[in-house]
């Protein structure tokens, strides 16, 4: 038969490579790889639903969701996953704790940003800070004036205001005119500019506590394909799940052959069992099954920020498709 001629939008991850470079085939697709930034994905895809399969925020999707206006169907491959607890910066010279950001004013790059609804997740659930008790100070990391993706209509205690023409979130940390910043990308700021450091001392044993209370690992960014194709072709979101799923297992196959290493870092093989150690083989799961709470935690977090107008389910969000597969 005639293959689909279809484009896709990701991350040039290890966990994507067997599909890009063609190990992996997408049964009954023909697809055409474009590896761009999640920052031009996502501005692309909601602004003007330009691929056919890519790479989504999960919180854009979710307010979109939530509006019934999403253009595409959710398919749960998370080809982002991360602890934010490196996410947050401080004025180490003013803040010593989460506590001590009570009343202060915080940068970020959107609101809306999944990144920034799970910062917030855990200062709420952790150390008692609302969203209502910081000032949100919004702008570009390196360049001034970004925009909100999304419009909002945020709860009317969230203080959002936006940084002073010219300026970045970036510059005004550096300066001092702002006590903390959380973004998915450090600070743009110089090497060795004083008084700016992480909130958490060390975040990956703040995160691996977060993990061992919640058995969350944070879900950033999933796959989706454009609607309309999803229903011409009600086959295709589940051959989607099915090579995503197998180029994840080849890319973890080729990170546990340490007789040479496949990335550019020492301690892989300590770091490998140190996750499987904490959170079992497939630490990396895709798929609806083990991550409903993860999603669900977030839709929550999501709806109480006043992100969604609506309690989002994963139902609501991925294709019914994916929710089940076979088994021999």
């Amino acid at each position: 038969m005639n293959k689909l001629k279809l484009s896709v939008a990701i991350g040039n991850y290890d966990r994507c490579r067997p599909l890009i470079d063609g190990a992996v085939q997408i049964d009954g697709v023909d697809p055409i790889f474009m590896t761009l930034s999640p920052e031009e994905i996502f501005f692309r895809a909601f602004r003007g639903a330009e691929f056919d399969i890519c790479e989504l925020s999960l919180s854009s999707s979710t307010v979109k969701a939530a509006a019934g206006t999403l253009p595409y169907v959710g398919i749960p491959v998370f080809l982002s996953r991360a602890f934010r607890h490196t996410a947050i910066y401080v004025r180490t010279d003013r803040i010593r704790k989460p506590e001590d950001l009570r009343g202060r004013r915080i940068g970020l790059p959107e609101y809306q940003l999944t990144a920034n609804v799970w910062v917030r997740s855990f200062l709420q659930d952790d150390h008692g800070l609302a969203p209502s008790d910081l000032t949100w100070v919004r702008g570009g990391i390196s360049h001034a004036g970004r925009p909100e993706k999304i419009r909002l209509a945020l709860p009317a205690d969230v203080r959002l205001e936006d940084a002073p023409d010219g300026e970045t979130i970036s510059s005004l940390l550096a300066k001092g005119e702002i006590d903390g910043y959380v973004a998915p990308r450090p600070p743009d700021v110089a090497p060795g500019t004083p008084n700016i450091g992480w909130l958490y001392p060390d975040p990956t044993a703040a995160a691996m506590d977060y993990y061992e209370r919640t058995r969350i690992f944070p879900i950033m960014h999933i796959l989706g394909v454009r609607r309309e194709l999803a229903e011409q072709h009600p086959w295709l979101p589940g051959a989607i799940y099915k090579a995503f799923n197998q180029s994840k297992g080849l890319a973890l196959e080729h990170l546990s052959d340490t007789s040479a290493t496949k990335i550019t870092l020492p301690f892989v093989e300590e770091r490998l069992k140190q996750a499987r150690d904490l959170m079992g083989e497939d630490f990396w799961s895709y798929g609806i099954d083990g991550n409903r709470h993860v999603l669900e935690t977030f839709f929550r977090h999501h709806h109480q920020q006043g992100l969604s107008s609506r309690l989002v389910t994963p139902e609501d969000l991925f294709h019914p498709g994916t929710f089940e597969s076979f088994k021999l």
